[in-house]
């Protein structure tokens, strides 16, 4: 696990040092749920993430993100994920896609989601997020809290 959260650091890292065109980064706190097969938990995390703009209206960007299924003995699942989207008044509509990293089964997710200003840089979010497993899909909803820089 050790070695996937520095390869994520180091993606990061490479994409916040892109040229001056970029937007906006961005760090949230997070909850909501985490549903598989018949099984619904509470999750919290807390995610970073970068966005340039690509025109007046678009934008693409990158998220790291760390999740805590809060049941007792549940894993923290890093996600890298990719993002794109356009922009509505305050508001963002985007579609994400990447890969999740976990101490038990690995995979890829995709999702979506909405972000929207509320106050100076805060804003809020709400994303959905479809992780495909071997074994067993699961799914993510949360809505969280943030700050723009």
């Amino acid at each position: 696990m050790r070695s996937y959260a520095f390869v994520a650091a180091a993606a990061f890292a490479t994409a916040i040092a892109a040229p001056a065109s970029a937007n906006e980064t961005r760090v949230e706190a997070r909850g909501g749920l985490f549903v598989q097969s018949d099984d619904t938990e509470a999750t919290a995390g807390v995610a970073l993430g970068y966005d340039a703009d690509m025109g007046p209206q678009a934008f693409i960007g990158g998220e790291v993100s760390a999740d805590k299924v809060l049941a007792g003995g549940q894993d923290i699942y890093l996600g890298l994920t990719g993002r794109g989207g356009v922009r509505m008044g305050d508001g963002k509509l985007f579609a994400a896609g990447g890969y999740t990293f976990a101490e038990g089964p690995n995979g890829w997710h995709l999702g979506a989601g909405y972000e929207r200003q509320f106050s100076g840089n805060l804003y809020w979010k709400a994303e959905y997020r479809h992780f495909f497993r071997d074994l067993d899909d699961a799914d993510q909803i949360v809505a969280g809290i943030g700050m723009k820089f």
